[in-house]
């Protein structure tokens, strides 16, 4: 006989629990929306933020839905007069030090926290405090920008860099009102075990953590901004991506402005991506960049061509070696960046076609 399922009641409805269930992964589970800014599905929750704070019946205080592991009969209310009053609040003391006017960060991406203190309508006339925290002034790397106004030393972009990617360039310093997000000694991130994954970008709430180069471009944000999906071509991994692009850039061919990761526990990478995934798409838009096929005339000079003379010339050129010095004489080297399908086509057109074994893969070395 099995066991019988355990429930727990939320917000009048009976909900079924999992084995290792907090309070907020049943939440999610049953498509209740209980807000949150230290949580990241793929890190260990710490309960920081306090704003997933819900009242649970038998329980004398407000308990984190994100660290609080679902048991059987519980009774919680995620909405009601006192968890509505104490999101107000505590958002409402949030932005004081905090740039409400900001929508986004310096890169584009959305300010989870000034979109939920307007959702939930926290008071926005408190007044403001000075911002103590500090960033180094010396970290001259090439893509990745931290802005500590912005920042609500949640720890997100820390405990990613230590829980998932075991490198811990990055960690809380200082204290009190003084607590910022530094390396060892202040050092540039380039002198530090940093892989400049970005991934402090991807789950940072509030666009402290940023992509440098977008900070610098007269781009609009990333809400007006188009998101396409498409598949990494760096390596064969497959990781999915989504290109924001600004449809009315380059006299409307468009130009991409970044790169993100799609939504935790989406697609086979889980948010993550590498540094060329991340920040290494220029190459698109560079000058030089091929457009067109290229032929070398009589002299040796490449010049325009279709690709119907391209794709012709290079059938001769390989069938008159094969013809002159025989079969394996031609050898093939299909790239990584190649879907799997397309290698599959490259080493048949080798075998099949031309006959040849000598077939490799650059990513098999």
């Amino acid at each position: 006989m099995s066991a019988m399922k355990q429930t727990l009641v939320l917000d009048g409805r009976k909900v079924e629990l999992q084995q290792g269930d907090t309070i907020l992964d049943a939440a999610s589970r049953a498509n209740t929306s209980i807000p949150t800014l230290c949580h990241d599905p793929r890190l260990k929750p710490v309960g920081a933020c306090r704003t997933c704070l819900i009242e649970v019946e038998g329980s004398r205080r407000l308990l984190p839905a994100c660290a609080t592991p679902a048991t059987e009969g519980m009774v919680i209310h995620t909405k009601n007069e006192r968890v509505d009053r104490h999101r107000r609040t505590l958002l409402g003391l949030y932005l004081t030090d905090h740039n409400q006017d900001r929508h986004y960060g310096l890169g584009g991406a959305p300010n989870q926290l000034v979109a939920m203190a307007h959702e939930v309508g926290a008071p926005t006339d408190w007044g403001q405090l000075p911002s103590k925290r500090k960033a180094s002034t010396e970290d001259d790397n090439p893509y990745i920008l931290f802005d500590p106004e912005q920042c609500i030393a949640c720890a997100r972009c820390t405990r990613y860099c230590d829980e998932v990617e075991s490198v811990s360039a990055i960690t809380l310093a200082g204290r009190g009102s003084e607590t910022t997000i530094s390396t060892n000694d202040g050092l540039s991130l380039l002198d530090t075990t940093c892989e400049m994954c970005g991934g402090c970008i991807d789950t940072c709430p509030t666009g402290a953590m940023t992509e440098r180069k977008v900070a610098e471009m007269d781009a609009p944000p990333e809400r007006d901004l188009k998101k396409v999906r498409s598949t990494c071509n760096f390596c064969g991994v497959g990781c999915q991506l989504d290109m924001h692009v600004d449809e009315a850039a380059n006299e409307g061919r468009g130009q991409i402005i970044k790169i993100t990761s799609p939504p935790v526990g989406t697609t086979t990478n889980d948010g993550n991506l590498c540094v060329k995934g991340r920040f290494a798409y220029d190459f698109v838009d560079h000058n030089e960049r091929l457009t067109t096929p290229l032929i070398r005339d009589k002299a040796g000079v490449l010049q325009p061509a279709t690709w119907e003379e391209a794709l012709a010339a290079t059938s001769l050129g390989l069938a008159g070696v094969s013809e002159r010095h025989g079969k394996n004489s031609l050898a093939f080297v299909s790239s990584s960046r190649c879907t799997m399908e397309e290698n599959y086509l490259v080493q048949k057109l080798a075998r099949q076609v031309y006959g040849t074994n000598n077939v490799h893969q650059c990513a098999a070395t």
